[in-house]
């Protein structure tokens, strides 16, 4: 096929790694992409949040599936824009995709479908902020109604310091105060043709920025897979219980949900709950994801964009671990520093089962790397064992020079 992948992250990277892995080839266009995207596929200069540019594109370029990476193409309504003009597309439309978009539509579906999740109160005013932290107690947990880049939530004792942030993003619109829930997370994703779903592996981010879970949330630092620990029937559970019912009720309400919908889940002490919704495969949680998947990730999403999912058998997973680590700039996520050299990447290959996967790079005119984001790139191991693959990453990050550039030194620590 002619694959249009849409989105410049280390998502996409992952993904465009997945399919160039298939046994069958494909032409892969990513647009924009980024620079280690660039090494391993064609790129272009296309704005992927531009709905009509982006058609035009891929009727021109006889492009037979469009897979959407990121969040802003899905919310802006890019899916909507090719499906009339025959193009098969991997991603909801916009009204689907508010599931992401509006924290406030996700729990209204979740309510009416019968999905578990904590209590919620909606504010469009400091003053209906404060009430909700009176109502709801600490510890509190506001959220931006909107995208926020993974930056637009907050959990915190500090009353003033939730005060602040909900000023903040009320500026944007509204946003949730929630109930405070207390357990392990998991992230479940499924893909789905909008009536049938089928899961993938199990993963664990880590958000905030530090070691031991300190500092304030990022996009994510760092993921791993399988989760040894959860209970048995655990993927069962979610399905029937979360992932089905919400498929279904976005059926029923006519704005069909295809392509991606990502579980963040909490086990609590009183079950599972769903922490939040989004529309798209998550980062850094594909990275971990899909190089352990053997069946062909193009199968999967050309189902799903052409509603012939249910004669589709489950999708396998290699025996061994991944562990995923994200190098950051200087300062991220406050106020990252970039435009600094990378060192290294070159040398990074001799490591036997570790990959790279580009999140914000550039290159240079000597052929070099430059940083040009926040989180830079995201180093991915497989091995047998979570020791050895922690070692392979590590090892793998140790050669890979950035001044200034942070990772946590904790991810999948204790994993057995």
């Amino acid at each position: 096929m002619r694959i249009l992948v849409l989105g410049s992250g280390a998502r996409e990277h992952a993904i465009v790694k997945a399919l160039l892995r298939e046994e069958t080839a494909h032409e892969i266009i990513a647009a924009p992409g980024n620079a280690g995207i660039a090494a391993e596929a064609e790129t272009v200069a296309l704005n992927p949040n531009d709905p009509a540019l982006v058609a035009d594109f891929a009727v021109d370029n006889d492009i037979d599936l469009v897979v959407i990476g990121p969040e802003a193409p899905l919310v802006a309504g890019v899916a909507d824009a090719l499906r009339p003009r025959g193009i098969a597309v991997f991603g909801p439309g916009k009204a689907a995709a508010a599931l992401e978009g509006s924290k406030a539509f996700a729990k209204r579906i979740m309510e009416s479908a019968g999905v578990p999740t904590g209590a919620s109160t909606r504010a469009a005013t400091i003053e209906e902020a404060e009430r909700a932290f009176d109502e709801i107690g600490a510890p509190y947990v506001v959220k931006a109604d909107g995208l926020a880049a993974g930056k637009g939530v907050l959990v915190t004792d500090d009353r003033a310091a939730a005060a602040e942030h909900a000023a903040y993003w009320l500026q944007h619109g509204s946003i949730l105060v929630e109930e405070y829930l207390e357990g392990r997370e998991v992230s479940l994703f499924f893909i789905t043709d909008g009536t049938h779903v089928l899961p993938l592996t199990p993963v664990q981010d880590y958000k905030r920025v530090n070691d031991g879970d300190a500092g304030p949330n990022t996009g994510g630092m760092g993921a791993y897979t399988p989760l040894p620990w959860l209970p048995p029937g655990f993927v069962e559970e979610v399905t029937e219980r979360i992932a089905l019912p919400t498929v279904r009720q976005l059926a029923a309400e006519q704005t069909p949900f295809i392509g991606l919908l990502y579980c963040g889940l909490i086990i609590t002490p009183s079950g599972m709950r769903v922490i939040e919704f989004n529309a798209r495969f998550g980062d850094p949680e594909t990275q971990a994801v899909l190089p352990r998947l053997q069946t062909p990730l193009s199968h999967l999403m050309y189902a799903a964009a052409t509603g012939t999912l249910g004669g589709m058998r489950a999708p396998e997973f290699c025996e061994d671990v991944a562990v995923t680590v994200v190098l950051a700039s200087e300062g991220y996520p406050e106020a990252a520093v970039t435009g600094r050299t990378l060192t290294g990447l070159d040398e990074r290959g001799g490591f036997e089962g570790v990959s790279v996967a580009h999140a914000a790079t550039a290159r240079t005119p000597d052929g070099g790397f430059v940083a040009t984001g926040g989180r830079v790139l995201s180093v991915v191991a497989l091995a047998p064992t979570f020791e050895d693959a922690r070692h392979k990453a590590y090892a793998a990050l140790e050669g890979i020079g950035l001044e200034g550039g942070h990772y946590r030194r904790d991810i999948a620590a204790g994993i057995a």
